[in-house]
């Protein structure tokens, strides 16, 4: 009886772990995370809507959300932009650019 205990909660603990990451992934969004320098921690924006300007020390700019986001060489969101897939990341123009989403 013992061992159908355990093999029960084995397989319920491997179910969760399997349901769980799906279930945490929820609905669209993400984040855009973006590294400055080694001495201070990334700035992250969660599910960016609209424009935002780049950190003065901004170096790399990672697009963790479900959209394409479009960099900007001015802290404006206007004129040419580069636009970084979903998944995928640039180097950016620290303290004069944007992102927008």
């Amino acid at each position: 009886m013992m061992r159908v205990i355990t093999v029960g909660l084995v397989a319920a603990a491997v179910a969760l772990g399997v349901a769980g990451p799906a279930v945490a992934a929820g609905p669209e969004g993400g984040e855009v995370a973006v590294f400055s320098t080694e001495a201070q921690p990334l700035d992250v924006y969660r599910d960016p809507e609209g424009c935002h300007a780049l950190p003065a020390a901004a170096h790399v700019l990672a697009n963790l959300t479900d959209r394409p986001v479009k960099v900007y060489g001015n802290p404006f969101c206007l004129g040419p932009s580069v636009v970084v897939p979903a998944g995928h990341g640039t180097h950016v123009p620290g303290g004069a650019g944007s992102f927008s989403s």
